[in-house]
């Protein structure tokens, strides 16, 4: 792999649909944390489940992919991203409370 490769990047998905109250929260850190993302994620007060993402491409590439189909319960109309400026300090993937 090139350092390119390697480099770190930072994303935030805003995931829209009946994602709340579905164990979407759950299912993303689990996802996270199989991929080797750190980042959080945390219900927000209009019913999308928002998630900051650290990682590499590749793996960015594959969260994207499983907030798109989410879990069993959930219907995901709308993954949203957006490039993100990476957060010192963050060095592990946690659920927030919701904002």
């Amino acid at each position: 792999m090139t350092s390119a490769e390697k480099a770190i990047e930072a994303r935030r998905f805003v995931v829209r649909g009946r994602v709340q109250g579905v164990g979407f929260r759950w299912f993303v850190e689990r996802e996270a944390h199989i991929l080797g993302i750190v980042g959080w994620v945390r219900n927000n007060g209009d019913g999308s489940v928002e998630v900051l993402a650290h990682g590499a491409r590749d793996q960015l590439s594959g969260l994207r992919s499983r907030l798109r189909e989410g879990p069993r319960a959930a219907r995901v109309d709308a993954v949203e991203e957006f490039e993100a400026r990476p957060v010192a300090g963050i060095n592990s993937f946690r659920i927030e409370g919701a904002w």
